[in-house]
Parts: C-alpha cells; structure tokens; sequence
C-alpha cells in the first residue's frame, strides 16, 4: 500500500483520474488537445502540491485547478481553433448515431457559452456539485454561482436551438 503522499500514491491517483479530468476538460474546452494540455497543467499543479493535499480532498483540489486553468487561457485569450481537414468517421448504427449526433450538438452549443458561465455548467451539472462547492471553486458567491447557471442555460438553450436541430430542446436542469 504507498504512503500517503508519496510518488507512488500519487502515480496511482493519476492514472485513475487522467481520462475523467481531460473528459471534464473536454466539456469546458471542447477540444480533445487543449484538454489534454489542461489536465496534464492541473496534474502538474497538484503534484507540486500533493504531499499536503493527499490526505485531503484529491479530487476537488484537481477539480478546482482544472477550471482555474480553463478560465485563465480564455482570459489570455490563449484558446485556440483546431481545423481539420475531414470530419471524423461516425457510428453505423443509427440509435448510436442520433445519440452522438445529439451529444455533439450539445458539447457545440455549450462551446457558445461564456467561459464563466460554461465552467459553472459542468461543475454544477456534469459533476453535480453543490452550489456552495462550485462557488468555492470560481471564488464567487452562491448567489453568482445561481446567476451564472441561470445566465448560462439561456446561453446554452438559445445555443442549441440556433444549431441545426431546431425540434431538439434543453431541459431545465436545476
């Protein structure tokens, strides 16, 4: 069993949480390689800071960094496009397809939305975080947190209706 805080502990806790952060970096991003490089920055954060954190809260410390990290290239302004030449293959079958088709419309629209309001969208609905928790995370209060998800559902609704799927609509997520 490795000792609390130590490389090897930490060695374990990557490799079972890498593909959960760079998915959640996905949502927040939506670009496989730009989440990539966010989860690979917040786990070098928190290696820095691991033999404190590891008896703590891991998780949330990881969580937080992660967010922090997205909301500040989209400060910098350091997003970038990625363009691709061809467009990825797509599953035969068709139930499958309609339910890629309807999650990648839906990461699409959730792209249109504010940074701020996007990472408060995940945390609160993709991680299903308490508000107080999120709050924390944005250093923001639980007011604001409930405003941004408000704000950012509107943006996400009017996202979504305005993509090729008009007969599609975003359920109120509360």
């Amino acid at each position: 069993m490795p000792v609390a805080g130590s490389d090897e502990d930490f060695a374990e806790f990557y490799s079972a949480r890498f593909d959960g952060a760079r998915r959640t970096a996905y949502a927040l991003c939506g670009d496989w390689v730009e989440a990539e490089e966010l989860a690979q920055g917040s786990f070098v954060r928190l290696y820095a800071k691991w033999p404190r954190v590891a008896g703590g809260n891991a998780d949330g410390y990881l969580r937080t960094t992660l967010v922090r990290l997205f909301l500040d290239t989209r400060r910098r302004g350091r997003a970038k496009e990625l363009l691709v030449a061809e467009t990825p293959e797509r599953p035969e079958h068709s139930r499958d397809l309609a339910r890629v088709d309807e999650r990648q419309s839906l990461l699409a629209a959730l792209q249109d939305v504010p940074p701020r309001q996007r990472a408060t969208l995940v945390l609160r609905i993709v991680h299903d975080l308490p508000v107080e928790q999120v709050a924390q995370v944005l250093r923001c209060s639980a007011g604001t947190v409930k405003s941004q998800l408000s704000r950012g559902m509107q943006a996400l609704r009017a996202a979504y209706r305005d993509a090729d799927a008009p007969e599609r609509s975003v359920q109120d997520v509360g």
